[in-house]
C-alpha cells in the first residue's frame, strides 16, 4: 500500500464533493459574509444596530439519530437537527446566530449522500437566517465502517452586552410559556435504538422526523422585552433544562395538563420506559421555555404563534422545578 488512494482516501472524490456542495452552501450567504467559497476560512461582519456586541459560540451534533438516517437511508432531515442543536441553544441566551460550520466524518465518500446531509445544512441555515461558512468532510477509512457517518457543527452568534437571557433576570411572578416540539427531535436515541430492537425499521419515518428550529421566532420574542430568560429542551428533559435559567433559590411548578403529549412520545412509552424515564429523556412535547413577564404574554404568543405557545407554569419560591 503505497497511495492514498490504496489506504482508501478518494481524493478526487473529496474535490467532486466540494464543487457538489458549492451551490447549497453559496445559496446561504448575505453581503456580511467575507472571504470566498473553498478558501482557508470565511467570516462574517457584526450586523449593525449592536452598541457593545458580545460573540457566544455554541456546538452540538446529531448523535445517535444518524444510525437511523443510515439505515433507512434518508438524510434530508438531518441537518434540520444540527442546525437546530446550536442555534437554539443560542437563543436561549438572546444570541442572533451569524455564522455556521459544520464538520461531517464518513467512512467513505458518498457524492449523494453526502451532498444531500449539507444540503440538509444549509436549508436549515437559510431558515435561522443564518450563513453557512464552510465546513469539513473527512473520510476515515478503516476507522469507520464505509457508510458510517458522524455530524456535527459550531455556530457564532452576537448579543449586547448587558441584555443576555438568564437566571439574573427572572424573578417570581414571571409565567412559563412552552412552544410545542411535535417529535423527540435529537435527544435520547441511544435509548430509542435499545427499545425498539428488532421493530425500529417499523416506526424509522415517525422517529427521523426532523427538528423543529425555534430561533428566528424566539429572537422575535426577544425583541419585545418581555422575555426575561428561556431554556432549550434537550437531553435532560423539561425539568432540568428549565432549571438551567432559574436564578438560586427561585423554582417553578409546571402543569403537564396544558399541552397534548404527541403519539410518538406514547409510541416509545410504550416500549417499557416509564414516565420518569421519559421526563428525563425527553421533550414530552414542548421543546423550548420562555419565562417571561406576565404582562407581555399576548405579544410574546403572538411572536411564537407558529409553535402553538401556551402558558405552562409559573416561577415560585422553591429550590426546584417541580412537574404537576
Amino acid at each position: 500500500m503505497t497511495s492514498y488512494r490504496e489506504a482508501g482516501v478518494d481524493l478526487k472524490g473529496a474535490t467532486r464533493h466540494v464543487a457538489n456542495i458549492a451551490e447549497s452552501v453559496t445559496a446561504t450567504w448575505t453581503d456580511n459574509v467575507v472571504g470566498r467559497f473553498g478558501g482557508f476560512a470565511a467570516g462574517v461582519q457584526i450586523p449593525d444596530g449592536y452598541v457593545n456586541p458580545v460573540l457566544m459560540m455554541s456546538t452540538d451534533g446529531v448523535g445517535t439519530k444518524l444510525e437511523l438516517a443510515r439505515k433507512s437511508n434518508h438524510w434530508s432531515g438531518v441537518g434540520h437537527d444540527l442546525v437546530a442543536m446550536c442555534v437554539d441553544d443560542l437563543a436561549a441566551v438572546g444570541a442572533r446566530p451569524l455564522g455556521f460550520v459544520d464538520y461531517m466524518a464518513v467512512g467513505k465518500l458518498d457524492e449523494t449522500r453526502d451532498a444531500e446531509i449539507v444540503a440538509s445544512i444549509a436549508a436549515a441555515c437559510s431558515l435561522s437566517g443564518c450563513p453557512l461558512l464552510g465546513g469539513e468532510t473527512a473520510e476515515h477509512p478503516g476507522v469507520m465502517e464505509a457508510d458510517a457517518v458522524d455530524l456535527a457543527g459550531a455556530v457564532m452568534g452576537v448579543v449586547d452586552k448587558g441584555t443576555e437571557l438568564g437566571s439574573h433576570r427572572v424573578v417570581e411572578g414571571d409565567v412559563v410559556l412552552g412552544l410545542r416540539s411535535p417529535n423527540l427531535r435529537s435527544n435520547g436515541f441511544s435509548l430509542i435504538r435499545s427499545i425498539f430492537g428488532e421493530t425500529l425499521d417499523a416506526h424509522i419515518g415517525q422517529l427521523l422526523e426532523p427538528s423543529v428550529i425555534y430561533s428566528p421566532d424566539v429572537l422575535t420574542a426577544v425583541s419585545t422585552g418581555g422575555v426575561h430568560g428561556a431554556a432549550h429542551i434537550t437531553g435532560g428533559g423539561l425539568a432540568e433544562n428549565l432549571a438551567r435559567t432559574l436564578p438560586e433559590g427561585i423554582g417553578a411548578v409546571v402543569d403537564t395538563t396544558t399541552w397534548d403529549r404527541p403519539d410518538v412520545f406514547d409510541l416509545v412509552a410504550d416500549q417499557g420506559v416509564n414516565d420518569d424515564g421519559m421526563w428525563q429523556t425527553f421533550n414530552m412535547g414542548i421543546g423550548f421555555c420562555l419565562v417571561i413577564d406576565p404582562t407581555a404574554i399576548d405579544d410574546v404568543m403572538a411572536a411564537t404563534r407558529r409553535h402553538d405557545p401556551r402558558v405552562i407554569g409559573k416561577v415560585a419560591s422553591g429550590s426546584a422545578v417541580e412537574l404537576k
